[in-house]
């Protein structure tokens, strides 16, 4: 390969090397036009007047020649990393096509959870219609009991969406059978049920923990998340409100403090309004 004056870089686009011979190391910058070049040039006269100083051995030379020396330290190589077998699209009908880092427990753990849900609504439910009866007829607590089974119904659907969105199978287990009577002839029948909802309660959010811990052990941080994000919260802060609902009807006893505390539940929000 033969040298080329050093004023032919200014002149053509071309790739330039600098060698030098004590280190034996080189690098090289692409040319592109007139103006940069000069720019560059000046900058590098200076750093190799200094160089010639102290090292007669140093070479400057310009090639035409097109560098085409393979790529090195690339990371992401999408089409070599398609190959593994994880990233391969199933073909079956009966495999989710989403599917993806979710493990056999955490589908498990969901579908549990999705019956905790459901059993904590039918025993919520069950209590909406004792306090709806007409000689029992304390409708705040009616209405109260109602929204809770809602609510835990509507957690049940929430999972079974979400198993459905990491490609996990739905499995709907037994419901059991609620109590249908909730009087108590110490307590009375409010502070009781009351009660039963507040251990319902810190039971569901044990269990939601412990998907918690489902999750974290099966290193699925997005399950983390969605469990954080979407239940524990919303789960301590109705634990604290159901708390002082108890306190509220030990202070107030089965007599007439129990149709206020009743009325109290019935038009709440109503403010809002």
């Amino acid at each position: 390969m033969s040298a080329t004056p050093i004023s032919t870089i200014f002149l053509s686009p071309m790739r330039v090397n600098f060698h030098s011979h004590n280190n034996k190391s080189s690098f090289s910058c692409p040319t592109t036009t007139t103006t940069a070049l000069s720019s560059y040039s000046s900058s590098l006269n200076h750093s190799f007047s200094s160089q010639r100083k102290s090292d007669k051995k140093f070479t400057v030379f310009a090639s035409n020649e097109i560098v085409n020396a393979p790529k090195s330290g690339v990371v992401f190589e999408p089409f070599e990393e398609l190959k593994n077998d994880a990233f391969v699209v199933p073909v079956a009908p009966h495999v989710s096509l989403a599917r993806q880092r979710y493990s056999d427990k955490c589908e498990t753990a969901i579908n549990e959870q999705i019956n905790v849900e459901y059993n904590v609504s039918y025993v919520y439910h069950a209590m909406f219609a004792y306090f709806d009866r007409d000689n029992i007829a304390l409708k705040g607590l009616a209405k109260f009991f109602r929204e809770s089974s809602e609510e835990e119904r509507g957690h049940a659907e929430k999972l079974i969406k979400y198993q459905n969105i990491r490609g996990g199978n739905v499995k709907l287990h037994s419901i059991i059978f609620p109590p249908s009577e909730f009087a108590h002839a110490e307590k009375g029948d409010a502070l009781y049920a009351m009660e039963l909802a507040l251990s319902l309660e810190k039971l569901t959010n044990e269990k939601l923990l412990s998907l918690h811990s489902v999750a974290e052990c099966n290193n699925d941080p997005q399950m983390a998340d969605f469990i954080e994000s979407e239940f524990l919260t919303e789960q301590v802060e109705a634990i604290k409100k159901i708390a002082e609902y108890v306190a509220q009807l030990r202070m107030v006893g089965k007599g007439h403090g129990v149709w206020h505390f009743d009325q109290m539940l019935l038009h709440e929000g109503d403010a809002a309004l």
